[in-house]
């Protein structure tokens, strides 16, 4: 697949013809074992084939997370490549879920991993950290706009430990969350007069902020308008319904990605079981966000 325009035009057509939804790929050992799968390279093949193949074709975004195939080594890093590539060949995006974050060549060397189409693990977006300051993410930044692909940002992550970090306050009344999201906001407005002209198409650059957390930002002084989509775990697991995202999210609703893992995948390895499970929380999404 050639990138021809942003991500972010890209991800607005795949969210309104097949639905707001990600679903990662996350295979733990515990999922494996459910599946009746070994822990094992040929375990993990298999479940990264059945759900490429069970989604790939109607899912707007499919999530690896990169640690579960890097602990098996370079045999893992392979089956990874392989479900990047299958995924994106059968249309879905691929959101690589690796939250990479350094300074100077070291940042500059994963955007080439991920954001460089002559990477075999080149993807059309990334996750990354910006807490070693905003401005260490540049160099993925500006491959990112070179290759028309696209990032989100860790922002307003659901965990009890991020709390320490995003929700302090800077001298000028906002948080550290608030900041990385107007950050983004600026690099989606240059995106807009550089690339997008007066489109309605989303921003490239995205944030992660926590389904039960974005409703918290208005007391640091934080917003959501970051003319960018919202990836969203949280739905499922941790607690979230998709009814809730008006309440969270507000007039930025129309921009959330929910991302969904257990949830579908406890379904498998059926491969309809999987379909009618994505099928349905995506409906459950569209039908909130109107």
């Amino acid at each position: 697949m050639s990138v021809t325009e942003p991500f972010g035009a890209r991800l607005r057509r795949a969210m309104d013809t097949r639905g707001p939804l990600c679903v990662g790929i996350d295979p733990h050992a515990s999922l494996l074992a459910d599946w009746g799968l070994g822990d094992d390279v040929a375990g993990l093949e298999r479940f990264s084939r059945t759900v490429v193949e069970a989604l790939a074709d109607r899912v707007a975004v499919l999530k690896p997370q990169s640690a579960f195939f890097e602990r098996f080594g370079s045999r893992g890093v392979a089956v990874l490549e392989r479900t990047v590539a299958d995924a994106r060949d059968a249309g879905a995006l691929v959101l690589m879920d690796a939250k990479r974050g350094d300074i100077g060549s070291t940042m500059a060397a994963y955007a080439a991993a991920y954001l460089d189409p002559a990477s075999p693990l080149f993807c059309d977006a990334l996750t990354v950290s910006p807490y070693l300051g905003f401005g260490s993410l540049d160099p993925a930044i500006a491959l990112a706009r070179a290759s028309g692909s696209g990032l989100f940002v860790l922002a307003l992550t659901s965990n009890p430990e991020g709390a320490e970090v995003q929700h302090a306050v800077r001298a000028d009344g906002r948080s550290v969350a608030a900041t990385m999201l107007g950050h983004l906001a600026e690099q989606n407005g240059a995106e807009r007069k550089n690339w997008r002209g007066n489109g309605a198409a989303l921003g490239s650059f995205g944030a992660v902020v926590g389904a039960t957390l974005g409703d918290s930002l208005a007391a640091a002084g934080g917003s959501l308008a970051i003319d960018g989509p919202l990836l969203a775990p949280g739905i499922g697991a941790q607690g979230a319904t998709p009814a809730d995202l008006p309440a969270v999210f507000g007039d930025a609703v129309g921009n959330v990605v929910p991302s969904v893992s257990r949830g579908v995948l406890r379904h498998g390895p059926d491969t309809a079981a999987l379909r009618a499970a994505a099928a349905q929380i995506a409906e459950e999404v569209w039908t909130a966000a109107k």
